[in-house]
């Protein structure tokens, strides 16, 4: 009996694997994705009931949840060399020149995309994944395994004729879509948002639940085979051959037979990369032959046989129409330029930021100047300079405003700092809600249903004014509230038309014209600049080779020819945009009359005078087609609270009443009280009265705290209206005092000081640091003079050698650390 069901679990899991790399690597799915759900449930539910059949390599794993404490760090077989920069053509036939000069003999490259993510080193054996490793400093770096696991482009099994034992690198990155994404959760959940799609891959990839590194959606693409045997005599053949195995390769890649190909390859997406779905830093060049690298071999930091040719930021010129102002939780003011929109990195740029009052006179800004903008590794935009020849009697200088921009009150600011603040903290709507958003944030009270949106919705209904309100909010009283939310990019105009984003449109047209879903649209849309361009042959020529011209485009591309056929007015489009008055006209023709630019010949609202797309719902057009068009390309987000929203609300905020005092001290949101401080002041004073009643000089002397935050903390407690919301919460019931579990057990290590590493085997990192403070010890994060205790696990690594040649330290195993006990 156990035989077959043990012989069932492996024939599903083989099946899963091939399913996987026919939908992954071959892009040739052969089973829906319900039915995929369907086995891969079967096989979750078996293995759940027969554990003894356990596989690391299962597909089921894909699913994630493993908890990784810490990341124990790896000495790579094989350095991960870094890769020498070239920035023009002339580095690039230089470097040439020296590979000609050392090899006498016709050289091939192979030119691939410089994927801007994390780099990865995998090994496999007897075609399962084994270890995967970060590249850290190129000689060792984190193993990462569980967390590589979950992303879906990295096969578990391999197929076909695959060496025994090798390693594979590549790149974990993220595509635009899923990084949107990522940061469109976050926005909800009240959090940060991440800066860009590189480091966010990165930070993926240490993320202690593999569960949530799924919830990402990264994606992988590997580069280099790397084994004492190589199965080729090329780069270009391994590549081919790792592809036939089931691991996703760069599609993009080109052998190029000499430079002036390498250059025409770099031109070609120096210019198209923006269409890419995601990020590309340069491009990287390989001789392809194998024998060649090898004679040419290292510098101490380089392979001499590869260089990267970095793309230079793009800049663009465009009029800076006016600065507006913006209120952080903290009160703090920040400066922003509003632009002329223009087209910059493959996006709409119509806003920079200014940061603060000294970068706005270094620029030496004028209204109506013309701005150099420049965009690098961040969201927003930066202004690099001003076009001097330009500016006219229009110019206005700009001077920084004395009074706040949301409440009118006067703004500060202290010497030493660059940053103006407005005081009135309890009457400018940014501070409060910024203030709930820190308070209801994951690493604070963690409670969810309550991002931004919600809380701007709250607030706006006389719901809440303060984080104690939440303690006070019914059910009843809160489902059905609904709004409509503001955001950079909404109210896009050109020429006084509003201007819908391209993959909306063609999302939101082919409802009943072919029904393309929304992946399909951006795929469609990153191939044109206009609507009109899919009339054009080389344009459609370009879709046949991206497999999009199925029958679902080919209707859509029919309905959209006949409805073009009846419009003869000359709208005026942005690049990457449609204007909003073509789609009515092309979609609605029974509504929309442009000789009036109105809905209905009496309509008193003109389309060219609304502010926001969504206003069109203003109209109360009986019809649910029109309805769900302008929500589909509508650039605003609607919120509002249902009865399963609400009682999330509900429970998170009572389930917050268990969250412990540390996290508590750290939500109220005293100025310069992050999580460290809160948590050394928790263990500290054990209580918030006990804090409150503290002189300045004993809460400076708590580690890392100092004088400038005890005066902070002294502050926020010295106003009245801080302990009256501090009774607030006592009585609904809050921690404020430590839990017993949490209070020192000892004072045995009082003055040492402790560092883990390597892989613990009685606990955790993180448990064996809690020991070491529940005994009055402290916990650092590298090796120095200042250390006492080097506790080794197995794979030390770099922290032991460097310890070893300091005498002081004492270097001790995990035996000898309990002992001490």
């Amino acid at each position: 009996m156990s035989e077959n069901i043990q012989k069932k679990i492996e024939d599903l899991r083989e099946e899963l694997h091939q399913h996987n790399y026919n939908y992954y690597t071959l892009d040739e799915p052969t089973i829906s994705d319900f039915e995929f759900d369907l086995k891969l449930k079967e096989l979750q539910e078996l293995e759940a009931k027969h554990p003894e059949f356990y596989d690391s390599n299962s597909p089921t794993l894909r699913v994630g949840g493993e908890i990784t404490k810490n990341f124990p760090t790896v000495q790579h077989q094989f350095r991960m060399y870094s890769l020498d920069n070239s920035y023009d053509f002339n580095d690039l036939e230089d470097w040439e020149k020296r590979i000609e000069k050392t090899l006498n003999e016709q050289v091939e490259f192979v030119a691939e995309l410089k994927y801007d993510g994390a780099s990865i080193s995998i090994l496999y054996e007897n075609g399962q994944l084994i270890e995967a490793v970060t590249r850290g400093d190129g000689f060792q770096g984190d193993e990462i395994t569980a967390n590589v696991r979950t992303i879906s482009d990295i096969p578990m099994k391999l197929h076909g004729d695959f060496p025994e034992n090798f390693y594979i690198r590549g790149e974990i990155y993220l595509t635009r879509r899923n990084f949107d994404k990522i940061n469109e959760r976050r926005a909800e959940e009240g959090l940060d948002l991440f800066m860009n799609p590189r480091n966010t891959a990165s930070g993926s990839l240490k993320i202690q639940d593999s569960g949530e590194v799924r919830k990402r959606g990264l994606s992988a693409v590997l580069y280099q085979f790397i084994s004492n045997e190589v199965p080729a005599a090329t780069h270009w053949e391994l590549i081919h051959k790792a592809k036939s195995w089931g691991f996703k390769i760069s599609e993009q890649a080109k052998l190029c037979s000499n430079m002036d190909e390498v250059k025409e390859f770099i031109s070609f997406w120096d210019e198209k990369r923006h269409q890419l779905p995601f990020e590309i830093d340069g491009i990287v060049l390989k001789v392809n032959s194998i024998k060649q690298q090898q004679k040419l071999g290292y510098t101490t930091k380089s392979p001499r046989w590869a260089m990267a040719y970095k793309f230079k930021a793009e800049k663009v010129e465009t009029e800076l129409e006016k600065v507006t102002y913006q209120v952080g939780r903290t009160g703090a003011i920040t400066p922003v330029a509003n632009l002329k929109p223009v087209l910059l990195a493959g996006t709409v740029v119509k806003r920079a930021s200014l940061h603060n009052e000294d970068i706005i006179k270094k620029l030496g800004l004028h209204e109506h100047d013309f701005v150099f903008v420049e965009k690098g590794g961040e969201i927003i935009p930066k202004i690099v300079g001003v076009n001097l020849e330009k500016r006219n009697y229009l110019s206005k200088e700009i001077k920084f405003i004395h009074n706040c921009p949301e409440c009118d009150k006067p703004l500060y600011r202290n010497i030493g700092e660059s940053q103006h603040f407005c005081k009135n903290e309890d009457g400018c709507k940014p501070q409060i809600i910024g203030k709930i958003l820190h308070f209801v944030s994951r690493k604070a009270m963690n409670i969810e249903g309550l991002g931004e949106g919600t809380i701007d919705l709250l607030y706006y209904n006389k719901k809440i004014k303060n984080y104690a309100d939440l303690y006070s909010l019914k059910k009843n009283e809160i489902i059905g509230l609904e709004k409509w939310l503001d955001n950079e990019n909404a109210g896009l105009k050109y020429k006084d038309e509003l201007q819908v984003d391209l993959t909306k449109a063609i999302f939101a047209l082919s409802k009943k014209w072919g029904n393309l879903n929304l992946a399909e649209s951006e795929k469609i849309s990153r191939e044109i600049f206009f609507l009109d361009d899919l009339t054009n042959s080389e344009v459609l020529n370009r879709l046949m080779n991206l497999n999009v011209l199925n029958n679902k485009f080919s209707k859509f591309l029919n309905e959209l020819k006949k409805a073009k056929s009846k419009v003869n007015t000359n709208y005026k489009c942005l690049q990457n945009n449609v204007s909003l008055n073509y789609l009515l006209e092309l979609k609605f023709p029974q509504y929309y009359k442009p000789e009036t630019n109105s809905l209905f010949n009496n309509s008193i609202i003109r389309t060219d005078e609304l502010e926001y797309i969504d206003e069109l719902l203003n109209f109360n057009i009986i019809d649910k087609d029109f309805e769900n068009f302008v929500i589909s390309i509508s650039d605003r987000s609607r919120v509002g609270i249902k009865e399963k929203s609400a009682d999330l609300i509900i429970e998170s905020i009572e389930k917050s009443k268990n969250v412990s005092f540390e996290k508590v001290l750290f939500a109220i949101g005293i100025r310069h009280v992050g999580e460290t401080v809160a948590k050394k002041l928790a263990k500290n004073f054990h209580s918030i009265d006990k804090l409150i009643n503290a002189e300045l000089s004993e809460i400076a002397n708590v580690d890392d705290v100092g004088e400038k935050i005890a005066e902070s903390i002294l502050e926020f407690f010295n106003k009245e209206k801080n302990k009256l919301i501090i009774d607030r919460l006592k009585n609904v019931g809050l921690q404020f005092e430590i839990n017993e579990n949490d209070k020192p057990i000892s004072n045995i290590f009082h003055g040492k000081t402790f560092l883990f590493t390597g892989s613990l085997e009685n606990f955790t990192r993180e448990n064996a640091q809690e020991l070491v403070e529940k005994h009055g010890g402290k916990n650092v994060s590298s090796v120095s003079k200042n250390l006492d205790y080097l506790v080794i696990g197995e794979n030390a690594g770099s922290k032991l050698k460097k310890a070893q040649d300091i005498k002081s330290i004492n270097i001790i195993t995990e035996d000898e650390f309990l002992k001490l006990l």
